[in-house]
């Protein structure tokens, strides 16, 4: 599904200014914290500043939008071996090259591994046809606006020498993961628009009602993040938990349901390790087992990715760097501007974790807008 051009009006100062004003002028009662789990939504709110636009009453926190964060160690361990033991040619996105396991992808590439950067996974499959002597890996991360594109590419016939190792991750069960984290209170979340406009509305619906907590799709432009805030805080004021659509030139009820035939095929549900988070049941995505044959895992007898704590161990340090704070930042437990290390241990230039090498990362974000107000 294409999504339309965005109007000049979405960025419109004086439409911004007049819906802060209206939603300043709800009465909730009590202080409110909503949660975003969309790197590029913190990215539009550091950029454009809209925390300050915010009442007093209301924080917005960032979640584990990120796909490139959320990764966790054991599965670049993995990507690694495959370029330097199985001497594999590793297709990947070029933000993961520098995050690290015990070694990362650039330091493979260093030692020699053939470490290419590709845009989608498209790009990956014409290497392998390209190159039909070499074994070609596509290091698939990401959620499901990903996902989908990794699912047809596997159910249209790739050629012999290519396979996919699968770090995809469900956002619907980190929701629930994010409950479980002891000293952590999230009153409502604002949702990915361009997941929902894959999966549609429905697994967020029961999310909704088995939590108790409101819940919105927004899109990326300022005015669209508002809207979504908004209807949070009137279904907040209103003690109404509530699934809201504010992204409705996008986002259908059945989302697209091509996709998710699709990624059904090709895809089975497994426990997954997340950065920051533990160990969450059926929140990955393995490829199933009629696709067998391009499973890198079970191609090549890959271990399983090293294991993390179960889900709510949240923010362990076992994922980080020394110092590194990721963890605790992507699950909202720091403000990135609280770590030790930010903007003076850790820049975009020199960083020491994940969250500040990714493009969607939520330290990279508020460094790059930290005059912003963001």
């Amino acid at each position: 599904m294409s999504t339309p051009p965005v109007p000049p009006s979405f960025r419109d100062p004086a439409a911004l200014r007049e819906l802060a004003a209206d939603l300043a002028r709800l009465s909730p009662g009590r202080p409110l914290t909503f949660m975003h789990v969309c790197g590029t939504h913190e990215n539009a709110i550091a950029r454009f500043g809209l925390r300050a636009l915010l009442p007093p009453w209301l924080r917005v926190i960032a979640g584990p939008g990120c796909p490139v964060c959320v990764c966790p160690p054991g599965e670049i361990d993995r990507a690694v071996r495959l370029a330097l033991v199985a001497r594999a040619t590793v297709a990947t996105f070029g933000d993961m090259l520098p995050v690290p396991g015990r070694a990362s992808l650039a330091q493979a590439r260093a030692q020699g591994a053939d470490v290419r950067v590709v845009l989608g996974v498209a790009e990956a499959v014409e290497l392998a046809r390209a190159e039909p002597d070499r074994e070609v890996v596509m290091f698939a991360v990401g959620f499901e606006t990903t996902a989908c594109t990794v699912a047809a590419a596997l159910l249209a016939g790739p050629p012999p020498n290519f396979s996919v190792l699968s770090a995809h991750r469900l956002i619907p069960p980190a929701l629930d993961a994010l409950l479980r984290i002891e000293g952590l209170a999230i009153d409502g979340f604002l949702l990915p628009g361009h997941v929902l406009t894959v999966t549609g509305t429905a697994d967020y619906e029961a999310f909704v009602a088995r939590s108790g907590r409101p819940a919105a799709a927004a899109g990326f432009e300022p005015l669209d993040i508002l809207l979504g805030l908004r209807d949070l805080a009137r279904a907040a004021c209103a003690g109404e938990a509530r699934l809201a659509n504010a992204y409705r030139r996008a986002v259908r009820g059945d989302g697209n349901p091509r996709a998710r035939e699709a990624m059904a095929r090709a895809f089975t549900p497994a426990d997954a390790a997340w950065r920051g988070l533990g160990t969450i049941p059926a929140s990955g995505l393995a490829v199933a087992g009629p696709l067998r044959e391009f499973d890198a895992a079970a191609r090549f007898r890959l271990a399983p990715a090293a294991g993390a704590g179960p889900a709510g161990t949240a923010g362990s340090a076992d994922d980080d760097a020394p110092g590194c704070q990721c963890g605790r930042v992507m699950v909202g437990l720091l403000d990135p501007v609280d770590c030790p290390l930010f903007a003076t241990g850790c820049t975009p230039d020199d960083p020491r974790g994940p969250c500040m090498v990714s493009q969607e990362g939520t330290c990279r974000s508020r460094y790059l807008y930290r005059e912003a107000g963001g």
